[in-house]
């Protein structure tokens, strides 16, 4: 089924209670509405409907929604964002890392369903950027030059750092687990060494935040990564962590 405006997201989702709620949801805020109640659906729909955003719930009846996202990740890189009963962190990484964009546990709110939604939008229309220089709020990332300025000052990033907030700042907006950054910052053979970044996202933000205690910007997703917040975020979007 689906609706009658704007863009397409589409709902894979087993329990049509749940998926009538998240239709009207999405549908209330503009967004046209495919579902999908079983992995086979799903992948019918992802290429027929070709939607912006896909909510997807890990418990289908056909299979679990982790498959579906890995094989749509051998085609597709619309943004994803899971909405599970699945609230262990080993569950949240294993979605992230296996490509998702986002992860909502049961019970949400609408608001902030649809405030991830518009950042993992946000994201795929605008990340990862190539651009030599990435603005974003006060923080200013020359890659060229590995020069790095907060409010106009220059700060002195060590060259872990520097690599720590450029990789952050290319996805910004979009977690990113600790297997991703220790994978793209340290390499293959320090995946599970998650102390080193803890001290040195510590020392990152002493350096970038205005209070590091009450982090603005480098947001830490406990148990699973870090995002850098995206400044264009509205003023209902994602909650300060």
């Amino acid at each position: 089924m689906t609706t009658e405006t704007g863009e397409t997201v589409l709902v894979v989702e087993n329990e049509a209670p749940m998926r009538r709620f998240l239709r009207t949801a999405l549908a209330t805020h503009g967004f046209r509405v495919a579902e999908a109640g079983t992995l086979r659906e799903a992948e019918e729909a992802a290429t027929r409907a070709m939607p912006v955003a896909i909510v997807l719930d890990l418990g289908l009846p056909d299979g679990d929604g982790l498959e579906l996202l890995r094989r749509l990740r051998e085609w597709s890189t619309t943004p994803v964002i899971v909405l599970s009963a699945r609230d262990r962190e080993d569950d949240k990484v294993t979605a992230l890392d296996a490509g998702a964009d986002d992860y909502l546990t049961k019970p949400f709110g609408t608001s902030e369903l649809l405030a991830r939604i518009r950042v993992a939008l946000r994201h795929a229309r605008t990340q990862p950027s190539d651009e030599p220089i990435i603005a974003i709020g006060p923080i200013r990332i020359d890659r060229a030059r590995h020069e790095v300025a907060v409010d106009g000052a220059l700060v002195h990033l060590t060259p872990i750092e520097f690599r720590l907030l450029a990789l952050l700042a290319a996805h910004a907006g979009k977690v990113l687990t600790h297997r991703q950054l220790l994978l793209e910052v340290w390499g293959p053979g320090s995946t599970h060494e998650t102390h080193y970044l803890r001290v040195h996202m510590a020392a990152l933000r002493r350096k970038i935040e205005r209070d590091a205690a009450r982090p603005k910007w480098l947001a830490t997703e406990a148990g699973v990564g870090y995002r850098l917040r995206d400044a264009s975020r509205s003023s209902d979007d994602l909650p300060p962590r």
